[in-house]
């Protein structure tokens, strides 16, 4: 490769008087698991379909293992999508699901057949290509769909929101295995969601977008602990934002992870409240605190027995300076 497996530079998308997408500039190395992450409406998903050929730019380029492919149609480039409603042919078997790609390439029928087993193996489903996609679960059908994109051996593979019609658990489960299924191939994926722990789960590096601009590209450890702007601090994971003169005496806006604080502990900083409210999660339980100082702050607990008694009672909070986030 000459270059990065994605190349974007200054890549904008306008649909009339709406800029989807306006001024991308990004790098994905090969072989890297990056994620897209950002709300509705943000651009990340236009900006996958800028990169697979489905849409053509307004202006800027895409690169693909530096060769520019801004003006080729989808099928002249060294990609494949895997989308959320997966679209298997229900009337096919699912080797033949799997193997249509090499069809339409003019394959030979015994090469694409053992070429579709090796996919259906690398996704755990040897033994299933007999079967008709309404004859699977949920997620068999989401590995179909990975097999089928897996076997023409792209250089990039593209994952628009493929868990999205999940439940919860199966969910969790397919972000293992499709880790775990990165790590095998060694292909480059690039991944779109709006769930910010699936991208924590699962990424090298994620790209947070707003507005159809980046607003912050890191690894998930950087961008959960120092966010670059407040939008990012809000959106990925809980955070208490407030100015720093009503709290701490400091000028300044700053950002507090809700697990960082403790109550009535050990700390350089400390503010007292009333208990709002009490959520309980399971392992974890929520206690929504309103300062005295003014801002209301979610503070996140290990779940224990006396904690619903503390609604509507006086609390302080405690935490340490090092924690603080400046957002200015």
């Amino acid at each position: 490769m000459s270059g990065p497996a994605i190349r974007l530079t200054g890549l904008r998308k306008s649909f009339g008087v709406v800029n989807a997408v306006d001024g991308v500039d990004l790098e994905i190395a090969d072989g890297e698991f990056f994620s897209m992450l950002g709300p509705s409406g943000s651009g990340k998903t236009t900006v996958l379909r800028l990169i697979a050929g489905f849409e053509s730019p307004t202006a800027g380029t895409v690169e693909l293992a530096g060769v520019d492919v801004t003006r080729r149609p989808p099928y002249e480039r060294d990609v494949n999508t895997v989308f959320q409603d997966y679209a298997l042919f229900p009337h096919m078997s699912v080797l033949d699901n799997v193997a249509y790609g090499l069809r339409v390439r003019g394959t030979g029928r015994r090469e694409r057949h053992e070429r579709a087993e090796e996919a259906l193996r690398s996704v755990r489903l040897e033994g299933y290509g007999a079967r008709r996609p309404a004859q699977l679960s949920g997620g068999q059908r989401q590995r179909v769909a990975l097999a089928r994109a897996l076997v023409n051996r792209p250089k990039v593979l593209l994952l628009d929101e493929p868990l999205g019609a999940l439940d919860l658990k199966l969910r969790e489960e397919m972000q293992v295995e499709l880790k775990a299924l990165q790590r095998q191939v060694g292909i480059t994926f690039v991944f779109v969601t709006h769930d910010q722990e699936e991208a924590l789960t699962m990424s090298d590096r994620v790209a947070v977008f707003s507005g159809g601009r980046v607003e912050q590209v890191a690894a998930p450890a950087e961008l959960y602990e120092r966010p670059a702007s407040p939008f990012v601090a809000g959106f990925v994971g809980t955070s208490n934002q407030f100015a720093g003169a009503d709290v701490i005496g400091r000028s300044g806006t700053f950002s507090l992870r809700p697990e960082k604080i403790r109550l009535d502990g050990d700390g350089d900083c400390a503010a007292a409240g009333k208990v709002a409210e009490v959520v309980y999660a399971g392992a974890f339980t929520r206690l929504v605190v309103d300062l005295d100082a003014g801002p209301r702050m979610v503070v996140l607990l290990t779940s224990a027995p006396g904690l619903p008694a503390l609604r509507g009672q006086a609390v302080r909070l405690t935490w340490s300076s090092s924690d603080l986030i400046a957002l200015d």
